[in-house]
């Protein structure tokens, strides 16, 4: 590794918060910048070493650190709505949100193709991100780095959450209110329209209440699709409470 590329690995740790003895100070020599290079190469650039096998240490770690940020902060919640939280917290799009943010792209070894592939950077963002939060587990052996790192974007994510409960996972939200008001189930209906991965209108989805279709979504995926359509028929719920059979207005 060239030390330009070691400066600029220095410097985007230190401008995620990792700065410091034991982290990523340059005069540090104990501090091994191996496992973040191996991070940031992709899989596509077709290296001898690739982000996969830290996107794998990862996965273990990011559960293990949000559900300690759990701990730590929300203590008196129980244990049902840390599991539904955390979900949230590790999701693929939380991840790729979170890679965006951090412009991690910048730093990336992509192939050719999954460079110029503009409907993969949601899954690469999210792939890079996970493998960055093992080769920082791996580098220090330690979740602390990791909770510096990811402790600030938690907070904001979990006060929007806990804000509202429904953010991200409508179609709970839409089974409930509708429950709740004589309605019934939704029933979702998909059609796919592309075949091309990562397309975020791949999927086109109707959702029905009582035998009518009341809201439409779009989506790279059918439960994408299907979560859009659920997203959108809250928000009309209040014209959707005049469908015959409910009990309650909105």
């Amino acid at each position: 590794m060239s030390d330009e590329r070691c400066r600029s690995l220095v410097q985007f740790l230190a401008d995620l918060g990792l700065r410091g003895p034991g982290l990523t100070d340059p005069l540090n020599p104990d501090f091994d910048l191996a496992p973040v290079e191996e991070a940031l190469t992709h899989s596509s650039a077709g290296l001898p070493i690739n982000h996969e096998r830290l996107e794998f240490l990862g996965d273990a770690v990011l559960r293990l650190a949000a559900a300690e940020f759990l701990e730590r902060h929300h203590k008196t919640m129980d244990v049902g709505q840390r599991s539904a939280l955390r979900a949230q917290l590790v999701s693929d799009r939380w991840l790729a949100e979170l890679g965006q943010c951090c412009g991690i792209e910048a730093m990336v070894h992509l192939g050719p193709v999954a460079a110029g592939d503009s409907a993969a950077r949601q899954t690469i963002r999210a792939e890079i991100c996970e493998a960055l939060i093992g080769g920082l587990y791996e580098a220090t052996g330690s979740l602390e780095p990791v909770h510096t790192w990811l402790t600030p974007h938690w907070q904001r994510s979990t006060s929007e959450l806990l804000a509202d409960p429904y953010r991200h996972n409508w179609k709970t939200g839409l089974q409930e209110w509708s429950q709740a008001r004589g309605l019934g189930l939704p029933h979702y209906r998909c059609e796919e329209h592309s075949r091309r991965h990562g397309d975020p209108r791949r999927f086109h989805c109707w959702v029905d209440l009582q035998g009518q279709p009341v809201a439409e979504g779009w989506g790279g995926s059918r439960r994408g699709a299907e979560q859009q359509a659920a997203r959108s028929a809250l928000e009309q719920r209040q014209a959707i409470s005049s469908l015959p059979g409910s009990s309650t207005a909105s």
